[in-house]
């Protein structure tokens, strides 16, 4: 069972030197000075393990009374080996008699190479004193696990043969007049299962000062006490909750992270923006993200850990996943010659030997900042720069960040406080973090945020080939290589996941006003008048042009003027650093822990500890939830692996036990079914290649989802049909690569239309021309006939390009295809009759002519049905349609393209066929309608809806504080709306997998979801996350409501199918009050002046028919 409990701070801790026989020998056999020493072999002297204490410990301090100062010496040995048990020796070599206790090592801990890593540099035996050091170390298993190790040196004189510790050395040859023969060094080194690289060592550092006045010969029993106060001490869950413990003179803080997915963080960030230009920083970047082999290199053994450490959590949440060695030994420098990629460091003593010695190397030398390629590469290989936008961005938020504490301090005033000094530069360093994480996130945000653009989430496919060709040129060099590495595969089955992890919630905070409808509406790719403006008058447009998809046409909403979310590729805002609204930490005091370290002493420690929780649970304020998160409720927190490992090797007894109480029996069943979901999760990823077979139905429906040209099945079918007119019911590879290519030919073209500005004036910014004709005559003048989503406009030609509108969609009155005579021939000709004009625009567009015919009636037929129905879908489903069209005849070029391409026109053959009427009743009702199921592959039913109004919370930023639409569907999903412009705020998060009964705003931060599952989702509506769960009905959920004193919110009431309601603190979320209803089948519940509705649904059996009644009953 030991190996399920949740560890402490501490895994293992280790004595590291060399035995005092072998100096002492060493010295006399050759009579040499310490300074003129070989290196010796450094080797582990003791090792300081969990459980520290048993319960046979109990009985033996209650039988002999004399033993309350001594504790079992503990040896080690390897797991499931029992070696001969042999008398352990002391620093100074006496026998100690045989009084150990077999105890198990961590199975990833190899206690061979890690006196090593101890002493990187070598060990030397000295003449004269030196300062205590202290590194840092990490370990990787096979399985990419990693443990972490502080690293402690110091020295212990030597005289006459013995050791000392520091004060009675020098005490004693004060006395004597005698001179410690040489210093002798030590590391204790503390491993533990989280980077807390700043906590571990300030203990460490408090361990050395307590040692230097004892007197005692013996260290260890110090360091044991040592360890094991560290192992009773927890890690923080995730939230902003941090742990604080005394370890004198200092207070150490155990900082929390954020959340599960997010990486513990206690180490100084800001630490290569001080050794490296902003510059250099981005290459070191590029190298990690391209997978390069790296070494750095440091006169510091410190700085090369905590420099690696801070480019992995720069990259976050991208994770290398090849060998991360940041300290090698010089007896480790061969592993430079690995093949495959890694990131490892070494000393700069090393430095020639390994780049004269291995080719193919980045060689980064921290002290100076220099970025070198070992000296083997004839042509040293170029680093791809970071795309230019993101990298400008970047490099401007580093250049305003204030790197230096000192200067903090000016305006300071002055404190002799040591824990309020240290509190300054913990609040201090703490802000720095941040800010440097936030910009390093946005560095991540801005270089992939179009990969989304490119991926098919149902057939998990990702078309790399599209999404480098709409990158600028000069930043395709990046992502050809980032393409191809592991940490980017990774990240790709995230996004394909729908994963919300830090990318994907600053990602979906910036969006634009843009990508929220481009989230509603699957539309061909081509660029919006917006930023055709913007690229005419930016003179950077040339290195960061960007493709973007345009705006749908919401029944000509006019979005809010303002600045747009500026992506990777696009015009970034380099002045303004991102602002995150600052979280509130709260910091708990663990009891202090009492040694001698008996039974009875652990036992008070944890009963003091469950009894201060408790208290400080208790006396908590409702709107301080640090602490109230620790409850049940928090999933962040739940120990899942936990449970599992303890239900997996549980008796068959005790599980039969368990499964007759019904919540242990649910909850296990919860724990179980999680553990195969994980299992069952699809990761792959493809890559999208043309078919080479031949395609039936249902093969060539899949292949264009994957392609990403469009995910409308009913679409997808007439699309089969017109490439197979005059053809069997198949399409071979040829004639899907000619239209594939055609349709991408087509949107690349028109990333390459430039309008003049007096052109782009008299069109709406979220508008882009979607087609343009070729050069034709008109009544108009000649011109090009240019298709935007709202209109039709001739581009005339000659020394001045200018604009002349043919019509509004909405203001077609008749579209005819005919021909007129010139000369012997007969031209065909586009006549287009306008509501608003008595002049009939018409057009010789020739060969073209069929083909704009089908074009203008499809659109004119969308927007008659969207203005119709208040659906903005239907014109972008024409648009989609006409574009489809256009492909169709342009990949056939047969006679039958024209005929092949009428059939995918879908809303003219409705208007003609099946007039859609919509009642007068509806028809003034209706302002607005949305599909929550747009850019799905199959429609959804929705089961609940919730409108939240508007509000503007402190917290919040001021595009959060619109009214939202909450629509839950099936399978637990919901989906939010923007209820200002009706674009989505949140796409498709899910809670569980049943269906979702009721949701209520039961306070400005919260919405109470209910589902059939028993289940009471809460969403904070900040971060649009589902962290909190009730659990405590049994049946399905069937309807929430809150009671309000003096309008506000004071208590909630729950009622499930089984007839139980539950009143619930809105605060603290625990139960006040539970009822339990003599009736099943509650339905629904309300209040109702002071009194409580309850209606229950009765089927009743009548003469071969069953009809229901409703009861109600009030209480």
């Amino acid at each position: 069972m030991e190996d399920v409990l949740p560890p402490g701070l501490l895994e293992i801790c280790l004595l590291v030197g060399v035995p005092r026989e072998r100096v002492r020998a060493l010295l006399q056999g050759t009579q040499r000075k310490p300074k003129n020493l070989p290196p010796l072999d450094p080797e582990v002297l003791s090792v300081f393990v969990p459980p520290f204490i048993s319960r046979d410990d109990f009985q033996v301090t209650n039988t002999s009374g004399n033993h309350l100062n001594k504790s079992k010496r503990r040896s080690f040995r390897k797991k499931k080996e029992r070696p001969k048990i042999e008398n352990l020796k002391s620093l100074n070599g006496e026998q100690k008699a045989p009084d150990t206790e077999d105890i198990t090592v961590p199975k990833d801990i190899d206690l061979i190479g890690l006196p090593q890593l101890c002493f990187p540099g070598g060990l030397y035996v000295t003449s004269e004193s030196k300062e205590d050091h202290i590194h840092f170390l990490v370990f990787t298993d096979v399985c990419g696990n990693r443990t972490y190790g502080v690293v402690a040196q110091y020295y212990q004189p030597m005289q006459d043969g013995y050791i000392s510790l520091n004060g009675q050395a020098h005490w004693e040859s004060a006395q004597t007049g005698k001179v410690p023969v040489c210093f002798v060094p030590f590391a204790i080194c503390v491993i533990s299962r989280y980077p807390y690289f700043n906590a571990l060592k300030d203990c460490l550092s408090c361990l050395l000062v307590q040692l230097r006045p004892f007197k005692d010969l013996d260290v260890e029993e110090h360091i044991k006490e040592f360890a094991a106060k560290l192992f009773l001490i927890p890690s923080p869950p995730p939230g902003p909750l941090h742990l604080v413990f005394n370890m004198k003179p200092l207070q150490i803080i155990i900082p929390s992270r954020e959340d599960p997915d997010s990486p513990v963080i206690d180490l100084d960030l800001h630490l290569p923006l001080l050794c490296f230009k902003p510059e250099q920083v981005l290459q070191i970047m590029t190298c990690i993200l391209t997978e390069r082999r790296i070494v750095f290199f440091s006169s510091d053994w410190a700085l090369l850990t905590l420099i690696a450490e801070c480019f992995m959590l720069y990259l976050h949440p991208l994770q290398w996943q090849h060998t991360f060695v940041p300290i090698l030994s010089r007896q480790m420098l061969d592993f430079v010659m690995a093949p495959t990629s890694f990131l490892m460091g070494c000393h700069t003593d090393h430095f020639e030997v390994v780049s004269t010695e291995t080719e193919d190397l980045v060689l980064i030398n921290i002290d100076n900042g220099d970025i070198t390629h070992s000296k083997m590469v004839e042509e040293e290989p170029e680093i791809p720069d970071v795309p230019a936008q993101a990298a400008e961005t970047f490099i401007k938020r580093v250049e305003s960040l204030q790197l230096h504490y000192d200067l903090e301090l000016c305006h300071l005033r002055a404190s002799a406080d040591l824990a309020e000094l240290q509190m300054r530069r913990r609040a201090w360093q703490q802000k720095l973090n941040t800010e440097v994480q936030q910009t390093a996130l946005q560095l991540i945000v801005n270089i992939f945020r179009e990969v989304k653009d490119h991926l098919n989430y149902e057939h998990r496919v990702f078309n790399s080939e599209e999404f480098l060709k709409t990158r600028a040129i000069g930043d395709q060099p990046f992502y050809r290589k980032v393409l191809e590495t592991y940490m980017f595969h990774s990240f790709l089955k995230a996004r394909l996941n729908r994963k919300m992890d830090a990318f994907a919630r600053l990602e979906l905070s910036t969006q634009s006003e843009e990508d929220r409808f481009n989230l509603m509406f699957h539309t061909p790719r081509r660029m919006t008048m917006e930023k055709m403006a913007s690229k005419l008058f930016n003179s950077q447009y040339k290195i960061s042009r960007r493709m973007v998809i345009s705006m749908p046409n919401l029944q000509d909403i006019e979005l809010p003027e303002g600045p747009t979310r500026n992506s990777s590729l696009r015009r970034i805002e380099t002045g303004v650093a991102v602002k995150t609204p600052s979280k509130s930490v709260s910091t708990f005091k663990i009891p202090e822990i009492h040694f001698p370290l008996m039974f009875q002493c652990v036992h008070s420690y944890y009963t003091d500890f469950f009894n201060h929780l408790s208290k400080a649970i208790n006396t908590s304020p409702p709107d301080n939830s640090a602490l109230l998160n620790l409850d049940k409720t928090d999933l962040r927190i739940f120990p899942t692996d936990l449970v599992r490992k303890i239900v997996e090797t549980m008796p068959p007894s005790e599980r039969s036990q368990a499964d007759r109480k019904p919540e242990l029996k649910k909850l296990i069943s919860r724990v179980m079914e999680k553990q195969r979901e994980v299992l069952k999760v699809d990761d792959h990823v493809k890559n999208f290649e043309l078919p080479k077979t031949h395609m039936q139905l249902d093969d060539f429906v899949k292949r264009i989802q994957e392609s990403g040209i469009v995910k409308d099945i009913d679409t997808i079918h007439r699309l089969f049909d017109a490439l197979t007119v005059g053809h069997q019911k198949q399409i071979d590879p040829e004639t899907f690569r000619d239209f594939y290519n055609y349709w991408k030919e087509t949107e690349a073209e028109a990333q390459e239309v430039n309008l003049p500005p007096t052109v782009i004036e008299h069109l709406d910014k979220n508008e882009c021309v979607y087609k343009l004709s070729c050069s034709v005559k008109t009544n108009y003048g000649v011109g090009k006939i240019a298709l935007t989503q709202k209109r039709l406009f001739l581009l005339t030609e000659g020394g001045r390009p200018g604009y002349v509108q043919i019509a509004a969609f909405r203001d077609i009155e008749d579209v005819k295809s005919t021909t007129v005579a010139f000369l012997l021939l007969r031209i065909p000709t586009l006549r287009i009759k306008t509501l608003s004009k008595k002049e009939v625009f018409e057009a010789n567009l020739k060969t073209e002519c069929d083909l704009w015919y089908l074009i203008v009636k499809e659109m004119w037929a969308g927007k008659k049905m969207a203005d119709d129905h208040k659906d903005p879908q239907y014109i972008q489903q024409a648009l989609t349609n006409v574009l489809l069209m256009d492909a169709v005849v342009g990949a056939l070029q047969s006679p039958k393209a024209i005929y092949a391409a009428s059939k995918l026109s879908y809303f003219d053959r409705m208007k003609n066929e099946v007039p859609m009427m919509v009642p007068k009743t509806t028809s003034e009702t209706l302002k607005h309608k949305i599909n929550p199921s747009a850019g799905e592959t199959f429609p959804q039913a929705i089961d609940v809806l919730l409108y939240t109004p508007g509000q503007l919370d402190p917290s919040e930023r001021p595009g959060n504080a619109h009214p939202k639409l909450w629509c839950a569907l099936n399978e637990g999903k919901v989906v939010v709306f923007d209820a200002s412009t009706w674009s989505i705020q949140q796409h498709c998060f899910k809670m569980g997998r049943s269906k979702l009964t009721c949701m209520i705003m039961v306070e400005q931060s919260q919405v109470w979801i209910g589902s059939q599952d028993s289940i009471i989702y809460i969403i904070n509506t900040h971060s649009m996350s589902c962290n909190k769960q009730l659990n405590d009905h049994r049946s399905d959920v069937t309807d929430i409501i809150v009671e309000k004193k003096n309008g506000i919110p004071s208590e909630a009431y729950s009622s499930s199918l089984d007839g139980t309601v539950i009143a619930w603190n809105i605060s603290t979320l625990k139960v006040n009050r539970v009822f339990q209803l003599p009736c099943q089948n509650l339905t629904s519940i309300k209040l109702h002046n002071d009194q409580l509705w309850c209606c229950k649904f009765i089927p009743q059996i009548k003469r071969k028919q069953i009809t229901s009644s409703l009861n109600t009953l009030f209480y």
